[in-house]
């Protein structure tokens, strides 16, 4: 059965609490990228012009609570007044930011909203119960609002009393913003159009290893790309130099490679440079010639034509983590190509399962040439994994 929706919840007049991803990058106090507040705004316009009143919860950066001096510090520094302003200049509606979690000030201004209106609470962070998913917290917030919805995909992976606690309590339904993630996402991994290639790149192992398990029953092909290829490598026998490898992950990889026989398709040369810098010495060598004072740090040209050669007829991709060290030009190549080869698939389903993919197809200006890109990176991890995500799977089915 489908989640429920916002569109499913009767709205008007009703104290709606929304959990929103407000987790945006800051620079000396000024938001540096406010994506992640207009990834919001569907959801929230639809709530205000439908006559909601909205009471929106976020976190924003970590609050360490082991010590009184740091949260204090962490606090300051993570005030969510700078999102309330910005989020104000977006909507045609009054915005009220409240700077506690808690207390009198709070319920004041809940109870004064008005059909239409907005009140941004502080950070869920200056909870200590918040990572916790402390029942009395939840409780106390849910005795805010009459309704729930959740549009915060990149913590849905996260049993918070705010993303997890709170829907226990009240009608809950997913935003449009998690609707599009769990739709696109599902269509990838769950009813994949065959032939289903995916794409895992990044630097390790260990990060990526329930990914390329879970895929391997599902996709036609599986790319390996990034360091965590020279683990995989290594447990070919092959030398790689200085190359990033995970000792304790190399019995794990000869596993994986058993398992996945020519479904599994790793680098056949690269671009090796003698130092992890922009301006390093760089040389282009193939799996059996890495040189022993040198370091893998893209993928080469044979490799390049090699994925383009699996890509090519894929009518399902999704894509998770670079290539090669992609913020320094010299190493960029692989995943620029990688890149491109995707979003020139005709009639192919294409997702980019959030973080550093997601910020390299951004980089590069590939944002608008692929089907979904995925604004929580270690949520979509975890849905590619076939992990329960506790934030939706709270949400009735409607």
């Amino acid at each position: 059965m489908a989640k429920r929706t916002v569109r499913d919840l009767d709205v008007a007049g009703k104290r709606v609490i929304v959990r929103v991803d407000f987790n945006v990058p800051r620079k000396d106090g000024v938001i540096t990228n406010d994506n992640r507040i207009v990834q919001a705004l569907p959801t929230i316009k639809y709530l205000v012009e439908n006559k909601a009143r909205v009471i929106l919860m976020s976190h924003l950066g970590k609050v360490d609570h082991k010590d009184p001096e740091k949260c204090e510090a962490d606090k300051k520094k993570n005030n969510m007044e700078v999102v309330g302003k910005r989020l104000a200049e977006l909507v045609d509606t009054k915005v009220t930011f409240v700077p506690v979690t808690r207390g009198e000030e709070l319920e004041k201004a809940v109870a004064d909203l008005k059909d239409g209106e907005i009140v941004l609470m502080q950070n869920t962070r200056y909870e200590k119960g918040e990572s916790k998913n402390d029942p009395e917290l939840a409780k106390y917030w849910a005795s805010l609002g009459d309704l729930f919805v959740e549009d915060a995909f990149g913590s849905v992976h996260r049993a918070h009393a705010s993303t997890a606690g709170i829907p226990s309590i009240l009608p809950s339904a997913l935003g449009f913003l998690v609707e599009k993630e769990v739709k696109m996402l599902g269509a990838a991994v769950d009813t994949p159009v065959h032939p289903f290639v995916a794409i895992i790149g990044g630097a390790k192992v260990s990060d990526k290893i329930a990914v390329v398990d879970n895929l391997l029953k599902i996709a036609d092909k599986v790319i390996i790309g990034g360091g965590m290829a020279y683990t995989f490598l290594k447990a070919q026998g092959l030398e790689v130099g200085k190359s990033l490898v995970e000792e304790d992950k190399i019995e794990l990889a000869k596993e994986y490679l058993a398992k996945g026989g020519d479904k599994l398709v790793l680098p056949v040369d690269h671009v090796c440079a003698d130092a992890f810098a922009e301006d390093a010495n760089t040389k282009v060598a193939d799996n059996d010639a890495i040189p022993a004072d040198m370091m893998g740090l893209d993928i080469g040209p044979k490799t390049i034509a090699l994925y383009k050669e699996t890509l090519a007829g894929a009518k399902t991709v999704v894509w998770n983590g670079p290539m090669g060290v992609f913020e320094m030009k010299p190493f960029a190549k692989g995943t620029l190509e990688v890149c491109t080869a995707i979003s020139e698939l005709p009639g192919a389903t294409t997702v980019i399962g959030g973080g550093d993919s997601a910020a390299a197809a951004i980089q590069l200006g590939f944002a608008e040439k692929f089907s979904h890109i995925s604004t929580g990176g270690g949520a979509s991890l975890e849905y590619m994994e076939g992990k329960e995500l506790p934030g939706i799977a709270v949400i009735a089915e409607a």
